[in-house]
């Protein structure tokens, strides 16, 4: 499908949802140079595409593992309360431009305390940036703390409690993030039993490196009432049925899921049969810098290369608002509010 002006026009100035966007994945490369300058760090290229290179995906990735390692460039700057709160304030700024009226920001508190700062710090000073970009740009932002796969039971659950505390206090979510491969869902139950007893909404990565087991273990022993990725979950017929029954959402992301070799092209990608399938598709980033992506780029490949018209992702805009953990009230209100501008825009907005 040719992408033509009027459409592109529609796709820059529609309301969108982002629900699983990075912080360390979405960080500005200007920010990390402006950092390491305050510390007197020379040790940065001088030449910016150098810079980006360390900081993006190649090209010819080809795991989930090598796209990952981009991360442990930028974590060394994302320690002190002050480069987080920058970086969580630019990343609503960043959502602004692309006209995303709300948005999940997820991090796992724990690769922020290697300078100093608990993980009750690193989780407060990211609700302040995001709560400092929602009062500057006017897009709602809300936290998702992560548990990482590779850390401790203890760490988790230290990372589980502290989220409970900021609990609708800019947190509305925890999630489970890192090797799926090496570290299978099923192996977190006891860690879940915990976020469920406190009553804290779950999404859990899944189906993203390993196949569709690990989609049934997030829904059936994790309690997942999101999935982050479910792109492999198309091995299994059966968990199709389950996510499809119990109308768990896919945080989907187009172009990560492609770099990562989630998939091996834009031929095979599922998202269409999924929607076809009854599947709540929701459509996000993941990570703004590391894939050299914003929403808008996501929905314009999605029109491109699977066949979806401007209605389809208006419908797709509206599964992220309904799939949203934002409390009732406002999320009533966005609902409307979202419902409002895609009709302004002529645009049906009926969910999938």
């Amino acid at each position: 499908m040719m992408i033509n002006k009027s459409m592109n026009d529609v796709l820059h100035i529609m309301p969108k949802v982002e629900l699983h966007v990075h912080l360390d994945g979405s960080v500005k490369a200007s920010t990390i140079r402006e950092l390491a300058e305050s510390r007197a760090d020379s040790s940065l290229p001088e030449s910016d595409d150098e810079l980006l290179s360390l900081m993006q995906a190649d090209p010819d990735t080809t795991s989930l593992t090598q796209y990952l390692s981009k991360f442990s460039f930028v974590l060394p700057y994302m320690q002190t309360a002050e480069a987080i709160e920058r970086i969580a304030y630019e990343l609503v700024e960043q959502a602004a431009e692309q006209q995303v009226r709300y948005m999940e920001v997820r991090f796992a508190p724990w690769l922020h305390t290697h300078q100093g700062l608990s993980i009750e710090d690193a989780i407060r000073h990211t609700v302040n940036g995001l709560r400092s970009g929602e009062e500057q740009f006017g897009t709602v932002a809300r936290a998702i703390v992560i548990c990482m796969r590779n850390h401790s039971f203890e760490q988790n659950i230290e990372a589980i409690e502290a989220a409970s505390l900021f609990y609708a206090k800019g947190v509305v979510a925890v999630d489970l993030a890192g090797d799926e491969a090496s570290y299978p869902a099923h192996q977190f139950a006891p860690l879940f039993e915990r976020a469920k007893a406190l009553k804290l909404p779950i999404t859990i990565h899944a189906g993203e490196a390993a196949g569709a087991f690990n989609v049934r273990a997030a829904v059936e022993e994790l309690g997942a009432m999101r999935i982050g990725h479910g792109v492999r979950m198309e091995e299994d017929p059966a968990v199709i049925e389950l996510v499809k029954a119990k109308k768990i959402p896919l945080e989907m992301c187009p172009i990560s899921n492609i770099q990562t070799k989630a998939v091996e092209g834009w031929t095979s990608y599922p998202l269409r049969k999924y929607i076809e399938e009854g599947i709540i598709v929701t459509v996000n980033t993941d990570n703004m810098t590391v894939s050299d992506t914003t929403i808008t780029k996501e929905y314009t490949a999605l029109m491109e290369y699977c066949g979806l018209t401007l209605n389809d992702i208006a419908a797709l805009v509206m599964n992220g608002v309904k799939a949203a953990f934002l409390e009732d009230g406002p999320k009533a209100e966005l609902v409307k509010r979202f419902e409002l501008e895609l009709s302004e825009l002529g645009l049906q907005s009926a969910v999938y």
